[in-house]
């Protein structure tokens, strides 16, 4: 069952009940027989295997999966190494450059991240070939809405980083006195230049992270990766 593929943590912590994932496995199943449907379901709850939801510490959301053939793997904004660095996650590594000082990775695989208590949620967990959001209205935006609710009102001091007009729609799910909530332009090429460079996202979340007792994330991915 699909279920199965959450840790029992995340599980108990979103109390979505079984007729849930089993509509959207049946969806997911109709649509893989229809369509290319990316990310490949082993890496559909990537995020979610790298960062169990006692290690939450960071939220980035974005919006679906990349939707071009192999670059979605189960963490918004991130492609597996290898794969060719995706416009808006060039515009993240410039403005990490600008922020802190760490120079752009050659690669685009974030999951050192989410090794450190970063959930790199997107809003649907999934999305047909050539063809962004169309599974935007299919079952997920009442998990990724679930998984928000829960992280804000079972746990303290996380941030959420919600870029761009999309991510900030979900922000009546969080609570602004239990958290902090980073809100900027999208780093998309349309958009980054209205607010999103020089927002300086990175320093704040670790900021914050140490102002609340917790370690601050470790941003270099060269470093980390090789």
């Amino acid at each position: 069952m699909l279920a199965d593929k959450l840790s029992p943590a995340w599980r108990q912590a979103l109390a979505l009940d079984d007729s849930y994932f089993s509509d959207l496995e049946k969806f997911l199943k109709s649509e893989r027989k229809k369509y290319q449907v990316y990310p490949i379901q082993e890496d559909l709850f990537k995020a979610f295997d790298f960062c169990d939801f006692k290690d939450v510490k960071v939220v980035i959301l974005g919006q679906d999966p990349y939707h071009g053939p192999n670059q979605a793997m189960g963490l918004s904004f991130s492609v597996p190494r290898g794969e060719k660095i995706p416009p808006s996650l060039r515009n993240i590594y410039k403005e990490l450059d600008a922020d802190l000082g760490i120079p752009p990775a050659l690669d685009g695989d974030l999951s050192p991240w989410a090794k450190q208590g970063v959930l790199l949620l997107n809003t649907s967990l999934s999305v047909r070939d050539s063809e962004p959001g169309s599974h935007s209205k299919a079952h997920w935006e009442s998990f990724s809405a679930q998984v928000l609710r829960s992280l804000s009102e079972q746990k303290e001091n996380v941030v959420f980083v919600l870029w761009g007009a999309h991510a900030q729609s979900h922000s009546t799910l969080l609570d602004s006195q239990k958290h902090l909530i980073i809100e900027s332009a999208h780093p998309s090429p349309l958009s980054a230049s209205r607010g999103f460079f020089a927002s300086k996202p990175f320093s704040k979340i670790n900021e914050y992270l140490k102002n609340t007792g917790q370690n601050p994330i470790d941003w270099r991915l060269e470093q980390l990766l090789f």
